[in-house]
C-alpha cells in the first residue's frame, strides 16, 4: 500500500505527466493542425498537439530592416514643441507627417526624432532638424530605426500573420555582432511569395474624403485625410454582398464617429453630394467635380464610392453618432481581405526592407523529424548501457532512465501547452536535457548508495540525499545563470535551446529528481528501516 506521505513527489510526477499528456494528445494542447499554404501531399499527419517551426515542418524565413533614419539624443526636443517639430521637418524633407516619428520622453534611451524614409541623406535630416529650431549634426544622425519602432513592427507582423491562419510562427529582432538589428520572420507553411506579400508593405488604411473646392481659380479638387486606423472600434470579417459588393462592415470610436459626421456636413456630401461619385480605381483619376469616399492603402487610392442616401440621412437626423457604423467597400473580395486585416493588426511604422530570403521545402524539413527523434533515442540507449553497466542494478537503473524520460515527456507537453514552434534548437535543448538530467540522477545515486554499499537507515539515506540534491541545486543555478544570456539576448535560434534547457533545468530540481530520491527510498531499503 502507498504511503502518501513518503511518496507525495513521486504522485506529483505522475500527475503532471497526465497533465503533459492532455496537452500533448488532448484539448489543453494549444496546437492543433496548422494552416498551410503548401501543397497538403507533402506533409506527414501528426496526432500529437506539438507545433512544428521552420526547421521541422517547411516554410519561410526572412531577414530584413526597417527603413528609417534616426537622430538621437536631441537637445531641446520637448513635449510642448514636439508637434512643430514634426511638421517642421514632415515640411522640409516633403514627407508624409505618419513619415516622422518624434520621442521626447522616451521609456528607455536619449530624446529621439526618425523618419521613415531613405531618400534622405544625413544631412539633409540635420539641416531639417536645424530649420525646426533645435541644434542637431549629421554626426547625431544614424541609419535604421529605434526599438521602440521595431517592437511595434514585430507585435504588428505577428498579428497579421496569426490573423491568417498560420500557426508556428515567429518574429524577433536579431543584432549582428559588426552593429545593426534586424527583424527575422518564419512562417511554417507559407511561399516566400505569400509572406513578402502579407508584411512587403506597412498596411495604411486611410479614407480620405475627395470634394470639390471654390477657390479664385476655380473648382479645384480638395483631398481631405478624414479616418485612420485608430478611429476604428470594431472590424467585422471582410465579406461580399450582391447589394454592396465586397466590403468590410466597420464601427467608428464615439469621437471619429462625431468627425465624421460633422465633415460630411461641412464638406456637401449629406446634401448635394449623395451618391455623386463613379470612379474606377483602375482607369479614372479623382474628379474635382465629385463627392468620393476615397480608401488610400500605402498611398494608393483602391476604391472611391459616394456617400449612400440612406447613411447621409442617418447623419442629418443625428442617428449616425449613435451606431457610427458603415461598409468600406473594395474592388474584390481579396483586397477587402487585406484591408480587414491591416486595419485589425495596424499599420508597419514603416517599409521591411527584405536582405535575405530562405525557403525550406515541407520533404526536407519532415525528413529531420524522424532524424531528431533517432538521434535522441541514439543519446538515451547510450545513457541505458552506460548506466547499466555502472551499478548493475535494476532497482537504481530503470527508475533513472524512466524518470530521465518523463522529464522530456514533460517539456514536450509544456511545448505543446505554450504553443511552442519546435525547430532543431528546442530539440537540442532537449537532448541537453537527457544529458544533463542524468547526469544529475547519477551524482544522486552515487551519493546515496557511495560506491554501491548498502544503506542501512533512513536517516542515512535522508543525509547523503540532501547533500546530493545541494550539488544538484548548485549544478542547477550555475546553468541557469549560463544560459540567461542567450534567453535574454537576441541571438536567433540559441534562444529556443537557451528556454528548453532552462526549463528542464527547473522541472528536474523542483520535480523529477526529488521524485527519483523516493523511488531509491522506496527500493533500496526494508521497510523496517525506513525511519
Amino acid at each position: 500500500m502507498i504511503d502518501v506521505r513518503d511518496n507525495w513527489r513521486v504522485l506529483m510526477l505522475l500527475v503532471l505527466c497526465l497533465v503533459a499528456a492532455l496537452a500533448l494528445f488532448g484539448p489543453l494542447g494549444a496546437g492543433g493542425d496548422e494552416a498551410s499554404a503548401i501543397d497538403e501531399s507533402e506533409r506527414i499527419s501528426d496526432p500529437t498537439n506539438l507545433q512544428y517551426g521552420l526547421d521541422l515542418s517547411g516554410g519561410t524565413r526572412l531577414r530584413g530592416q526597417l527603413v528609417g533614419m534616426t537622430a538621437e539624443d536631441v537637445t531641446g526636443l520637448t513635449s510642448s514643441n514636439s508637434g512643430q517639430v514634426s511638421s517642421t521637418v514632415a515640411e522640409e524633407l516633403n514627407l508624409d507627417p505618419l513619415d516622422v516619428q518624434v520621442r521626447p520622453r522616451p521609456p528607455n534611451g536619449p530624446r529621439t526624432v526618425e523618419i521613415y524614409t531613405e531618400n534622405v541623406t544625413r544631412q539633409q535630416f540635420a539641416d531639417a532638424l536645424n530649420q525646426a529650431g533645435l541644434d542637431v549634426s549629421a554626426d547625431q544622425i544614424r541609419n535604421g530605426t529605434t526599438s521602440e519602432t521595431r517592437d511595434l513592427a514585430v507585435d504588428t507582423i505577428k498579428d497579421r500573420i496569426d490573423r491568417t491562419g498560420l500557426s508556428g510562427a515567429n518574429v524577433r529582432t536579431v543584432s549582428q555582432a559588426g552593429g545593426g538589428t534586424f527583424i527575422v520572420v518564419e512562417v511554417p507553411g507559407a511561399s516566400t511569395q505569400e509572406v513578402k506579400e502579407l508584411i512587403g508593405e506597412p498596411g495604411r488604411v486611410q479614407i480620405v474624403a475627395g470634394f470639390p473646392r471654390q477657390t479664385g481659380n476655380g473648382t479645384e479638387l480638395a483631398m481631405e485625410p478624414l479616418l485612420t486606423q485608430g478611429d476604428f472600434q470594431d472590424i467585422q470579417a471582410a465579406q461580399e454582398s450582391p447589394q454592396q459588393g465586397p466590403h468590410v462592415p466597420v464601427t467608428l470610436t464615439d469621437e471619429a464617429g462625431q468627425r465624421y459626421a460633422q465633415k460630411m456636413q461641412e464638406w456637401g456630401f449629406t446634401s448635394t453630394g449623395v451618391s455623386r461619385c463613379d470612379f474606377n480605381p483602375e482607369t479614372d483619376e479623382p474628379d474635382p467635380n465629385e463627392y468620393c469616399l476615397y480608401t488610400v492603402v500605402d498611398g494608393n487610392i483602391t476604391q472611391g464610392v459616394g456617400l449612400g442616401p440612406d447613411l447621409a440621412r442617418n447623419i442629418e437626423a443625428g442617428t449616425f453618432t449613435e451606431d457610427p457604423s458603415f461598409v468600406i467597400q473594395m474592388q474584390t473580395l481579396e483586397e477587402a481581405e487585406d484591408v480587414e486585416i491591416d486595419l485589425r493588426s495596424g499599420a508597419l511604422p514603416t517599409d521591411y526592407r527584405v536582405e535575405d530570403e530562405n525557403f525550406i521545402s515541407p520533404s526536407l524539413a519532415q525528413s529531420f523529424k524522424p532524424l531528431s527523434l533517432l538521434t535522441g533515442l541514439a543519446a538515451w540507449l547510450a545513457v541505458c548501457i552506460v548506466v547499466y553497466i555502472w551499478y548493475r542494478d535494476v532497482r537504481v537503473a530503470i527508475p533513472m532512465l524512466i524518470t530521465a524520460s518523463a522529464e522530456v515527456f514533460l517539456l514536450l507537453g509544456f511545448a505543446a501547452a505554450l504553443g511552442i514552434a519546435l525547430d532543431l534548437s528546442h530539440i537540442a535543448g532537449l537532448i541537453a536535457v537527457i544529458g544533463t538530467g542524468l547526469d544529475d540522477l547519477i551524482i544522486m545515486a552515487d551519493e546515496i548508495l557511495q560506491r554501491k554499499e548498502k544503506v542501512k537507515t533512513g536517516r542515512i539515506f535522508q543525509s547523503r540525499f540532501r547533500k546530493a540534491f545541494w550539488v544538484i541545486g548548485m549544478a542547477a543555478l550555475t546553468t541557469i545563470v549560463a544560459m540567461s544570456p542567450l534567453f535574454v539576448l537576441s541571438l536567433g535560434q540559441l534562444r529556443g535551446f537557451a528556454i528548453i534547457t532552462i526549463v528542464g533545468v527547473i522541472i528536474g530540481v523542483a520535480v523529477t529528481r526529488p521524485a527519483y530520491g523516493d523511488v531509491l527510498r522506496k527500493l533500496m531499503l526494508d521497510d523496517v528501516k525506513r525511519s
